[in-house]
């Protein structure tokens, strides 16, 4: 039985470094499944080598690696979890003019539709106010897009 002493004497030496490998395991199995699951445990498992590498009883290591893992799962999964799985809105097609500023190339009046130029495109358009009449070089905003046409709104400045 000398052999189990001398293994337990050198497992309570070395514990740090059992805490490093399920650490190392634990996040090597998270690449397989990918829930952010186990690599909140290997954190853990790193809080429980830093226990152990300053000399702390093996309880103590135990309940620091579950008070930070649990701590990981509540406190930073979610927001890694989120942040992850939210994608970015895409607008595409014209869609994507709402909203941009346009330069009127062909007067816009209550007679027929003019032209504007949005991100470098002609449009067709009339006014979404009817009876706004705009020249050209007059600065307007897309407010919706209807088929082939912009609907646009002057563009009012601050200035006095």
């Amino acid at each position: 039985m000398e052999w189990w002493q001398d293994l337990t004497e050198w497992l309570g030496e070395n514990a740090w470094a059992g805490w490093v490998a399920a650490a190392a395991v634990l996040a090597g199995l998270e690449m397989v499944g990918t829930d952010l699951w186990l690599v909140m445990l290997a954190g853990g498992a790193l809080g429980g080598a830093v226990a152990a590498g300053l000399g702390a009883p093996f309880l103590l290591q135990l309940g620091l690696f579950t008070v930070t893992s649990v701590a990981l799962m509540a406190l930073v999964r979610p927001s890694v979890v989120k942040r992850i799985h939210t994608t970015p809105t895409l607008r595409i097609g014209h869609h994507n003019l709402i909203g941009r500023r346009a330069v009127v190339v062909v007067a816009i009046a209550g007679d027929g539709p003019g032209r504007v130029k949005v991100d470098g495109q002609e449009w067709s358009a009339v006014s979404y106010d009817e009876d706004d009449r705009m020249e050209v070089g007059t600065h307007v905003d897309v407010v919706d897009i209807q088929g082939a046409t912009a609907y646009v709104l002057r563009t009012h400045s601050l200035e006095g």
